[in-house]
């Protein structure tokens, strides 16, 4: 199953903390890490899609 779907149910709330990282296989803690990553790398993505969409460069 592709993680990022699995981390989409998860923020949805479809499944608990701890059913995400069983079905990621990683401990909850590692996952709570994994969570901060991906928010950082959306919100990275954002702002360069802002930029882009602004001709600021």
């Amino acid at each position: 199953m592709d993680k990022r779907k699995v981390i989409e149910a998860y923020r949805r709330g479809f499944l608990t903390l701890q059913e995400c990282a069983q079905i990621l296989g990683v401990e909850k803690t590692q996952i709570i890490d994994i969570l901060d990553h991906a928010a950082t790398e959306m919100q990275r993505s954002q702002h360069e899609d802002h930029r882009h969409a602004t001709g600021n460069l």
